[in-house]
């Protein structure tokens, strides 16, 4: 069974940095592509990351040049570095096996305060 387990989520002043991991097991981790997702109070879950088998990446556009995805398959763990980061950041942020839509972890909360 796939598990995720996400980490490194807390609260940080606008502008700071964080690099959350997620821990996946019960799976192929190489052969798969990855995501992060976040879902504030009151919005839907979206997709803000996703790497590719080829580990090609994606953002959307509200964190583009801030964000970065990246994966180490000897660890079996897809991370987000996130840096520069603003109030409307906040979230609980989850991670994907793309091709497994509605298996996730517990999330870890990331709040950013002004």
């Amino acid at each position: 069974q796939v598990r995720l387990v996400e980490s490194g989520g807390g609260l940080v002043q606008a502008g700071g940095s964080l690099r959350l991991s997620c821990a996946a097991s019960g799976m192929i981790f190489s052969i798969n592509a990855m995501g992060w997702y976040r879902q504030a109070p009151g919005k839907q879950r979206e997709l803000v990351a996703s790497i590719s088998i080829g580990r090609s990446t994606n953002y959307a556009d509200s964190v583009k040049g801030r964000f970065t995805i990246s994966t180490d398959n000897a660890k079996n763990t897809v991370y987000l570095q996130m840096n520069s980061l603003k109030p409307e950041d906040t979230a609980v942020y989850y991670c994907s096996v793309l091709s497994m839509p509605g298996v996730w972890g517990q999330g870890t909360q990331v709040t950013v305060s002004s």
